[in-house]
Order: structure tokens, then C-alpha cells, then sequence
């Protein structure tokens, strides 16, 4: 592994396939030149002392051996652009809008009228003054500067004639008296000479032809041009990325890089909270100057996947004098092909929401790690382009709702990360060294088909980390569960937040922070129902889905310091699971590992109240963490002191039965992975893991008691 300053990195497209499919690579490299082209399988990719060691295979392919890597641009920034080519303007143009400047002192452009000769009119922010601009005219549209986060409506005339520009700029009506002010009408601005007939081409919002973007809500545009109009209502096709014109021109209006819809606009009262109730009350766009869904690279190379190849984690790997780097897809069997008993579930949601995290290098819980970041963090550093994960904040405060994977996304890369995607790699590493043939599948298949993607499986293992679920997902597993499915949840802090799909944006997620839970920015007011689909976002607890439920335990607590050992109950001798710790020795188990031991980062805990099932059993509980290990915010119903220890803060193993003959088997410890390979694979925790994939794929069914 390279661990010079990164220099190429890439995606593909798709990122979970089948056999037989169409797969495309988009590389750049920031020293242009040569590199060599391959495909590898990926069996583990954490090369600490904690992993079994960095393990991966070279696949023939019919790739080219060499490719020649440029360097590729990323600009960020969503905005949404009409095309108005066949459009001649030959004496006025009318242009209305409302906007919402979230960042007004900075200089950007708000809404630009190109044509085949240049601009023709824009309106921009100039440290905080709203101008609009011809090419014979200038005119400050308001006396003073705009505020920060309140609504102004723009009216303006353009004699193309005369060159003067006429406006007229109020505020909106707020909920406060007080804050309602009239602006004067500011006097015409008589042009230097005629600026028309003009041509028309493009009208942009939120963005400049020279590569400005507009931080800001937008809302109600309206373009007139010598008695023709068009105008667009953004409350209408939300969650899709063309909004119809209602002028009866036909010129739709296109969005780009994914702004944000089923946000408030300036009618909006408090009188409503979901969109779908009163879509008048949300006639707005929020862009961000910092959006990036689709880096739009072009195809570096591409290729037919084998018809049989093997389903497996695998990687573009490309390496030149430049660095290298390995690009992860995900294959599973082709259909009609067989396939295997057990599948490992891949958290490709989880991926996204925090993909290019900068919590190593800005958050609070791990201030330590600044000064030894791997390659590809300090590459998400240095880097801002890349666009941001849904644990930080926009430039202009406002949380990050969407994620995407059409961009390079460095945390998804073989020892990148001790979080997500390489501890999943070390599970596959063990499934790998059971030999029991598994296959992967991911958070997209199973949202693209439901319950049909996990049905060829008896045996389903899940991520270290699967935090995100769609609701799809979710009826999905539940339905493969009911059917007798077994499920073994290896890891903590699960199906926790809901998150939604578009077709319109695909490889997008949406995320709405609501209301709880333990997050970095929450949902402003009235904005707590997804673009994508209208649902109520927020904690699937919250939602009256807990992951006790479904997998016996829900997340309970969290702290980074040092991980700990579970204690063996009663139960784990005596009940109908004992045999989960055949070939297990003593009462504490996990006490070494990542961390120190099998219970740590982030821990689940059993518990009725919250619904998890009577008949579980408890197996072993770890309750011996640092001080630091504390109860998730949804647990607090006061600023109160817990006592301590805490007998809340606990990471439990379960096992219960499902109908059908299934059952579920839980650890409650992201850290689980980070013991499993200790003294290669010879321990109590590998163990116990192995006893309960051989006896959930052995066919006898489990009996309810």
C-alpha cells in the first residue's frame, strides 16, 4: 500500500453489479501520465495488527494493461439552468423572483440571462448589496444590504430599447412585525445605449457561465420576454431534477448537483410541516455553493464483467509513479447462476452517508488521529471539492442532506478507514477463511428489489456498522426474516437513521436529521419529510421501528477511548443457545482486540421497553467501559447525571427465534470485527462466530419456544 500524499483517485459506475454487467471507471490523477490497470479481488483490506493482514487476488480481464491519466476537475456547487435557445428578446425583459441569501456578504450570482453575445442581465450580491447588471447599466437593487436568511422579492424591467433597468425589491412578510420592512423603490438607471434585440441561450440560477455559485434559497421565478412568459413552481416535482414551465413555452428548468427541495419558502408560516400538506408553502430551492453529486469525469475504461465471475468484493487498482489507487465495486451472482447459503450484506448506504467524513481531522471524538492521518483522509483535507458527508455542515451552516457516490469517495478504499467499509472487509476475510461460500449483496440491491434480493439466502451477515436504512430495506429484511431467514447482525449502532432514494438522482441518498438521535446538524424548522418520497425522517426508534425489534438490540451508547470484554450470563451455559459458546472457555470473552477488546465505539443494548423480543436470551454483556462511554441523546429526557456506572450503558449478544424455522444472533459491538482475527482466527470470539454461521446454515429449523 502506497502511503505517499495521494495523487490518483476515481469511482466507477455502477457500484454494485452482477456477473455479466456493464461496469465503468472514471479516474483522474493530479500528475498526468501512464498507469497500469487491473482488477483485483479484495478478501480482506485492513492491513493493522488487529486484521488478518491485506489480502487480494488479480482477476484476468479483458481491461487495457495502460491507461493515460489527466487530471480531472471537480466543480462543485448545484444550480439549475432553462434553456432558452430560439428566443429572441426585442424590446423588454421581465424577470421575478424571491430569494434567501444564506451567505449575503459573499459575492455571488444569483440569477444570470445569457445570450449568444454574453450576458445580457444579472443580478449578483456584492459584498452584501443586490445589484443587477446589462451590459449598458448597473443598478443596486436595494438601498442598504440584504440580511442573512430572510426573503426578498425582486422585480425587475430591462428596456432593451433604452437600456434602463427598473426594480422594485421589498421583503417578505415575517411571522414578526418587527422584522417587516418596505424598501423604497430604488430610481430607474438609464442605460449608455440600446442592449437589444438579443438572442437568448441560457437562464441560470445560482450560477454564473465563469463558474460563481449562489448560497441561498431561491423561490417563485418568472421570466417575461416581449409578452411571452414563463415561470416555474418549485413546490411542484420535487424530489426530480426537471421542474415543468407553467408559461406554456415548454422550456423546463434543470437541475444540477443536487440542491435541496422540500425546503420552506417565503409563505411558509408554521402553520404546516409537511410539504405534501401545503407544497404553496414550500416554493423553494436551497443551493449550495458546496453540492456535489455527479463529478461528471469521462470513462477512463470499462468492460463486460465475466458471466461467471464469482461474487466478491473487488477494485480497479491503478498504479503509476504517481501513487495508486483501488476503486471497490461490489458483484453479485448473474442471473440464473448459483448461489451460496450465506451472503454478506454489504452497508452501501452507510458508505454514502459518510462519504469524505472529515470527523478524523474536525471532530471532537478524535482529536488524536490529526496528526497521524492515512493518505486518503488527508486527501479529503486538502481537497474541499470533493463535496462533503451528511456529518458535516454546508458552508452556509445548513446540514448536508444528500450524499452521493457519483464522485470519488476516499473513505471507501482498503485500509483507508477503521470505520465502515474495511472492518466489513475483515468479515468478509473470515467468512473467506470458513470457506462456506458466501456471496455479497448490498444496501442498493436490497432497496432496488426488496425482499427478492436476500431471498436466495438462508443465512444473511450484516456490516459492522449498517446505521442507514431505507424503508424499503427495511420491509425487505423483515419480510426475509418472517419467511425464515437468519440473520446475523455482527456489529452495532444498526438501523438507526431512515433514509430515502430518488430514480431521478440514482446513487443519491437523502437524509433528514429530526427531531433525536446522536448527530452533528439538525433538520431546520418544517423540513423534517424527505424530497425523495415525502416520509418523516429521523431515527427509525423515533418512527416506531427500533432496531430491538428486528435484531434484539438497539443502539445504546458510544465512546472512542479503549473497547472492552464481554461477561457471559447464566443463560450462555444453561439455555437452548448454549450451544453458540461450544469450544468457549472461561467467563470473559473478547478481551482482546481493536481498542482492547470486543465491546467498543458504538454498543447495543437489549431491552423490552423498546421492543426488543421476551424470548431472546441474553448470552454476555460488556458493561467495563471508560468514562467517556455514554448513553445516546435520545436516552436523555432531562439534563440529568447518570449514575455510574450506568446500567443503560452495556453492549448485550443475543439470540432469539423468527418464525419459519429462522433466528437472529446480535453482538452489540461495532469493535466485534476488530477481535475476530486475533491469533489468526483462533479465539473465543472467531469462535463463537463460527458456531453460529455452521448452525444457521445447517437446514434444521429453530423451533419458538
Amino acid at each position: 500500500m502506497d502511503d505517499r500524499p495521494k495523487q490518483i483517485t476515481g469511482y466507477c459506475e455502477p457500484l454494485s453489479l452482477r456477473a455479466g454487467d456493464h461496469i465503468s471507471l472514471k479516474a483522474s490523477s493530479h500528475s498526468p501520465g501512464p498507469a497500469t490497470l487491473d482488477i483485483v479481488r479484495i478478501s480482506c483490506g485492513d492491513r493493522t495488527r488487529y486484521g488478518p493482514g491485506f489480502s487480494e487476488t488479480e482477476i484476468d480481464s479483458s481491461l487495457p494493461d495502460r491507461v493515460d491519466l489527466s487530471e480531472a476537475a471537480l466543480i462543485p456547487g448545484s444550480f439549475a439552468s432553462v434553456d432558452l435557445k430560439g428566443l429572441t428578446a426585442a424590446q423588454t425583459l421581465q424577470l421575478e423572483f424571491a430569494l434567501m441569501a444564506t451567505r449575503p456578504s459573499e459575492s455571488q450570482p444569483v440569477v444570470v440571462l445569457e445570450g449568444t453575445t454574453g450576458t445580457v442581465v444579472e443580478i449578483a450580491l456584492d459584498s452584501g448589496h443586490l445589484i443587477a447588471r446589462s451590459s449598458v447599466a448597473e443598478l443596486r437593487l436595494r438601498s442598504r444590504p440584504i440580511a442573512g436568511r430572510r426573503w426578498y422579492r425582486i422585480e425587475l424591467d430591462v428596456d432593451l430599447e433604452t437600456g434602463a433597468i427598473t426594480a422594485l425589491a421589498t421583503t417578505a412578510p415575517t411571522v414578526s412585525p418587527g422584522r417587516d420592512l418596505l424598501e423604497v423603490d430604488p430610481e430607474p438607471t438609464i442605460g449608455d445605449g440600446s442592449t437589444g434585440p438579443v438572442d437568448l441561450q441560457t437562464m441560470l440560477l445560482a450560477a454564473s457561465p465563469s463558474g460563481g455559485r449562489f448560497d441561498g434559497r431561491i423561490s417563485s421565478p418568472r421570466l417575461g420576454v416581449d409578452g411571452l412568459e414563463l415561470s416555474w413552481d418549485f413546490s411542484s416535482d420535487i424530489g426530480d431534477r426537471t421542474i415543468a414551465d407553467l408559461g406554456g413555452v415548454d422550456r423546463p428548468l434543470e437541475l444540477h448537483q443536487l440542491p435541496a427541495r422540500a425546503v420552506t419558502g417565503p409563505a411558509w408560516n408554521g402553520t404546516v410541516h409537511r410539504w405534501c400538506d401545503e407544497p404553496t408553502h414550500y416554493d423553494a430551492i436551497h443551493f449550495h455553493s458546496d453540492d456535489l453529486y455527479d463529478a461528471g469525469w469521462q470513462e477512463t475504461a470499462s468492460l463486460d464483467l465475466p458471466a461467471d465471475l464469482a461474487s466478491g468484493i473487488y477494485a480497479f487498482r491503478l498504479r503509476g509513479d504517481a501513487g495508486d489507487d483501488r476503486i471497490p465495486f461490489f458483484v453479485r451472482p448473474a442471473i440464473g447462476a448459483p448461489t451460496a447459503d450465506i451472503a454478506l450484506l454489504m452497508p452501501s448506504c452507510t458508505y454514502m452517508a459518510y462519504a469524505n467524513h472529515r470527523m478524523l481531522f474536525e471532530g471532537t471524538d478524535f482529536v488524536e488521529s490529526r496528526t497521524r492521518l492515512r493518505p486518503e483522509h488527508e486527501y479529503v483535507r486538502d481537497h474541499p471539492e470533493l463535496g462533503l458527508s451528511t456529518y458535516e455542515k454546508h458552508s452556509d451552516g445548513s446540514g448536508v442532506m444528500f450524499s452521493s457516490r457519483r464522485r470519488p469517495v476516499l473513505q471507501l478504499r482498503p485500509g483507508a478507514d477503521g470505520w465502515n467499509f474495511t472492518p466489513d472487509t475483515v468479515i468478509n476475510a473470515f467468512l473467506d477463511h470458513l470457506a462456506v461460500g458466501h456471496d455479497i449483496v448490498t444496501d442498493e440491491d436490497l432497496h432496488a428489489e426488496g425482499v427478492d434480493a436476500l431471498a436466495p439466502d438462508r443465512v444473511i451477515v450484516s456490516g459492522s456498522h449498517p446505521e442507514y436504512w431505507s424503508t424499503v430495506m427495511l420491509d425487505g429484511l423483515e419480510q426475509w426474516q418472517r419467511g425464515g431467514g437468519r440473520l446475523i447482525y455482527a456489529g452495532g449502532n444498526g438501523f438507526y437513521w431512515r433514509v430515502a432514494f430518488s430514480d431521478s438522482w440514482p446513487g443519491a441518498i437523502e437524509l433528514r436529521r429530526a427531531e433525536d438521535g446522536v448527530r452533528n446538524w439538525q433538520c431546520e424548522p418544517g423540513e423534517s419529510y424527505h424530497a425523495f418520497g415525502g416520509e418523516y425522517g429521523g431515527l427509525w426508534r423515533r418512527l416506531g421501528r427500533a432496531p430491538n425489534e428486528l435484531v434484539g438490540i438497539g443502539f445504546a451508547a458510544q465512546g472512542f477511548d479503549r473497547a472492552s470484554y464481554y461477561e457471559r450470563t447464566e443463560a450462555s451455559y444453561t439455555s437452548r443457545a448454549a450451544w453458540i459458546f461450544d469450544g468457549v472457555h472461561g467467563e470473559r470473552i473478547g478481551t482482546s482486540g481493536l481498542g482492547g477488546g470486543a465491546a467498543g465505539q458504538e454498543v447495543d443494548r437489549y431491552d423490552t421497553r423498546l421492543g426488543s423480543p421476551e424470548h431472546a436470551i441474553v448470552l454476555a454483556s460488556a458493561t467495563d467501559f471508560g468514562p467517556d462511554m455514554i448513553r445516546t441523546k435520545e436516552e436523555f429526557e432531562a439534563a440529568v447525571t447518570f449514575p455510574t456506572p450506568d446500567p443503560y450503558v452495556r453492549a448485550d449478544m443475543t439470540f432469539f427465534e423468527t418464525p419459519n424455522g429462522g433466528a437472529v444472533f446480535s453482538v452489540g459491538s461495532i469493535s466485534w470485527f476488530g477481535a475476530l482475527a486475533r491469533d489468526g482466527w483462533d479465539n473465543d470470539i472467531a469462535q463463537i462466530t463460527t458456531n453460529v454461521v455452521r448452525r444457521f446454515l445447517d437446514q434444521a429449523p429453530f423451533e419458538l419456544p
